[in-house]
């Protein structure tokens, strides 16, 4: 016994070992924030200090690609599966639509669950609610906080549908409503949560944080954008009034950054942390739910299959990074993330199924070394005929989405602007990075092993030049337009006939080379085919009206487990007058029944003769055997029921 008990403490000390030296990690997702929203990319016009200390310290990913909208970019960074073999490959989950994310798959959070980690979510979840089995603490989540749909009003929470009229308000603690929320803004909320989580880890087990921003998303129609006054004010230079709005809520979700790095660092978890920031997909700086954010200098728009909407923000830091303050080039997709953080947290990939579509880029990242990624497919959507693919350098394109088919965005530059290096190194990102690399550095110049000299560190603190040179890198120029360009061949119609771009040469999308490389847009074509030989049907299911949250109390909800939650939340909203009223009804019911069971029930006088049109008492035998009464006490019950839910 005792020689067992000392093998299970040897084992749980070894579990509890092996758990410390996992990382956490921390996936930040911004909301259709545009590649120009952030100063690293040569912006002057809204400093993103923390965002920016981050990604020069790390690595700045400059081909990182995601789906054109919300829903199939998050389906694929937590699944490492295209959309096409998801089914959600045609837009996006609709506030009254009954379907999700598909159950038979597991998400990135079920698989670091298994692996000792502690799992949690804040913010926006967009892959379905209709059942409670689609929602985040059924999927691997341990906690979430946050709202169910694909956006909401930064202030009360409420969201209205995007093509009908039903309206509610979306913000739950797990399964719970939380009404505390209301009136407070979400960015602050969810940074408030997320420092509060990270201040309350056990640090015996690695922690995985999926931080999904509101930011910057366009609220409800009536008032799409929304940030505090205060914040508003520093961005008085920018004269377009939507544009600063906008401005000021990228701030705020700067801030956010900056406030949960610094409670790692306060916590001692961020020496041993993988910190990944990205957005899920271009901005929409046009059409519905406008946000005005840029996707300047590249082509198109969200929910396009152009540049615009699918080569996004994405930056990467950690300790673990043995080559950081870089800025890479390889192709990657949203769907790689899986592979990569399993590598990257020491984790056996013969767990992870073989059907994934994402790619370990993990040496990629931390070593330089050439991407295992050579192809990308943008996405195949048969109901909109519209299908693109990038294979090296090459783009293929068919299919048109309108007006999200042009250039928008703000350049942002302008003489006003100025971009100050030393926010970026003094920030609370930069303080906090600066403090790990200073104990790593006395680490190294300690160790008698390393042979390290205190010139010769493996890693230095980020100075103005290093983020002069790797800002410049990071920036996208287009190539000015000549008379070849604008020749009648080498416009772009792709409703007419496909498209071909060399995006190396032409990140902009501007020179078609169809007509003069045909074999190239056969072989694409012929790699589509094969893609679509293994898609699966759109999974998409119209509008239900019975999610109208007006039936639930004016709340969204899992409307399709109706049974249980429409009651719990009725009761709910009535007032302890109507609570009082309605147990004194049900007690008066009750005693009703009593009396007239007692009366109907007592023992009948004799006859000798009995009338044969005149029922006989009921006997005792027959009172306790008959169920006549119990349905009848069941339909007054009912009935009565109905009149105070119609109360």
């Amino acid at each position: 016994m005792k020689c067992f008990l000392l093998i299970s403490c040897l084992v749980a000390l070894c579990h509890g070992t092996e758990n410390k030296t996992k990382p956490n990690i921390m996936v930040i997702v911004a909301d259709d924030m545009g590649f120009n929203d952030v100063s690293f990319h040569g912006s002057d016009e809204i400093p993103t200090p923390n965002i920016d200390a981050l990604a020069y310290n790390g690595v700045i990913l400059n081909s990182h690609y995601t789906q054109a909208v919300c829903t199939p970019s998050r389906a694929a960074l937590l699944t490492g599966r295209y959309p096409i073999h998801l089914g959600m490959q045609h837009l996006l989950i609709l506030e009254p639509e009954p379907w999700g994310m598909p159950l038979n798959e597991t998400l990135l959070p079920q698989h670091l669950k298994r692996n000792g980690y502690v799992t949690r979510a804040i913010g926006k979840w967009h892959l379905g609610f209709y059942k409670k089995e689609y929602t985040p603490t059924f999927r691997g989540f341990d906690s979430h906080y946050g709202y169910w749909q694909g956006f909401h009003d930064y202030y009360d929470h409420t969201i209205r549908a995007t093509y009908s009229k039903e309206y509610g308000y979306d913000f739950r603690r797990n399964m719970t409503v939380d009404w505390d929320a209301k009136g407070k803004y979400s960015t602050t909320l969810f940074t408030e949560e997320a420092v509060k989580l990270i201040r309350e880890h056990d640090t015996n087990h690695p922690m995985f944080m999926y931080f999904a921003h509101l930011a910057a998303h366009a609220g409800n129609d009536q008032d799409p954008l929304q940030a505090p006054d205060e914040e508003i004010a520093k961005f008085a230079h920018i004269k377009d009034p939507e544009r600063r709005m906008y401005a000021a809520m990228v701030s705020m979700l700067d801030k956010s950054v900056g406030s949960v790095i610094t409670a790692l660092r306060e916590k001692h978890m961020l020496e041993n942390s993988i910190i990944v920031f990205m957005s899920d997909n271009g901005a929409a700086s046009d059409g519905i739910h406008a946000n005005h954010g840029s996707n300047y200098p590249f082509r198109g728009i969200k929910s396009s299959n152009w540049e615009g909407a699918m080569r996004n923000i994405a930056a990467v830091w950690s300790p673990l990074i043995k080559k950081p303050k870089r800025v890479s080039n390889n192709l990657m997709h949203v769907s790689d993330w899986l592979p990569t953080l399993f590598t990257a947290a020491g984790l056996d990939h013969s767990q992870l199924s073989s059907s994934l579509d994402g790619r370990d880029q993990w040496k990629a990242i931390s070593e330089a070394e050439p991407s295992p990624r050579t192809e990308i497919l943008h996405n195949i959507d048969d109901i909109f005929n519209i299908r693109s693919i990038r294979q090296g350098d090459w783009k293929y394109i068919y299919g048109s989405s309108g007006k999200a088919d042009e250039w928008y965005g703000s350049v942002g530059k302008d003489a006003l602007y100025h971009y100050d290096k030393d926010s970026v190194i003094n920030s609370p990102v930069g303080t906090a990075i600066s403090g790990v690399i200073t104990y790593q550095q006395i680490k190294e110049k300690n160790d008698k092993l390393s042979g390290h000299k205190s010139e010769n560190f493996s890693v230095s603190i980020l100075d103005t030049k290093e983020i002069e040179n790797l800002r410049k890198e990071a920036t996208i120029v287009c190539r000015k337009p000549t008379p070849e360009n604008e020749l009648e061949n080498n416009q772009c119609n792709p409703i007419i006939s496909p498209c071909l771009f060399n995006i190396k040469d032409d990140p902009c999308e501007v020179v078609n080379l169809a007509t003069q490389r045909p074999l190239i847009v056969i072989t694409l074509e012929q790699e589509i085919i094969k893609y679509r030989n293994t898609a699966r049907d759109p999974i998409n299911i119209p509008r239900d009206p019975n999610a109208d949250p007006a039936k639930y109390n004016g709340v969204w909800t899992n409307w399709q487990d109706i049974e249980v939650i429409s009651e719990k939340i009725q009761f709910r909203s009535l007032s302890h007058l109507a609570i009082a009223l309605i147990s004194g009804a049900c007690v008066a019911v009750g005693l009703i029944m009593v009396v007239l069971l007692t009366l109907t029930c007592r023992k009948a006088p004799k006859r000798s003769n009995p009338s044969l049109y005149e029922p006989a008492p009921f006997t005792e035998m027959e009172c306790k055997s008959d169920n006549r009464f119990e349905e009848r006490e069941k339909q007054l019950r009912t009935s009565l029921k109905d009149e105070f839910r119609e109360v």
